[in-house]
């Protein structure tokens, strides 16, 4: 096993800031070159404490909280323009990062990007649903209209 610390959550693994062990296959080919994880040392252990304050800093702390950013983030029609081909396929695909940003521009609450869950990648025109992992516990799901721009 492997020693790490994460500088992103993990959905099944942990969050910011944890010093989880892993297979070291899984942390060598994957988590640390997506730069969720660094690898864990002596000197390490100070930036862990700087991980934790940023996250405390950025996370939603009770479930009444996340339950009415809930209720905000459901009752927004989010429509994101982007580049499309004939047959409405898109020239790329839509990020986490575009759909947080189409978010705020269609009057939700401000949502950062590495809480966007996206099941399979966004490559066609059309509804979409996504979801917004607020809390452990709570997440909110919406659908993305993806027009042609």
């Amino acid at each position: 096993m492997s020693k790490i610390i994460l500088t992103n959550e993990v959905s099944g693994l942990g969050a910011a800031g944890d010093v989880v062990d892993v297979k070291p296959g899984y942390a060598r080919n994957y988590l640390i070159p997506r730069g969720f994880a660094i690898a864990w040392t002596k000197g390490g252990e100070k930036d862990v404490e700087q991980i934790r304050r940023g996250r405390r800093i950025r996370e939603i702390h009770t479930i009444e909280q996340a339950n009415s950013v809930k209720g905000q983030l459901e009752g927004v029609k989010v429509k994101l323009a982007t580049r499309a081909g004939e047959a409405g396929r898109l020239f790329g695909s839509v990020t986490p990062a575009d759909i947080a940003s189409a978010i705020k521009a269609a009057g939700g609450p401000d949502v950062d990007k590495r809480r966007v869950e996206v099941g399979s990648p966004i490559k066609t025109l059309g509804s979409h649903k996504v979801s917004v992992r607020l809390h452990p516990e709570v997440a909110a799901s919406l659908d993305i209209e993806v027009v042609a721009a």
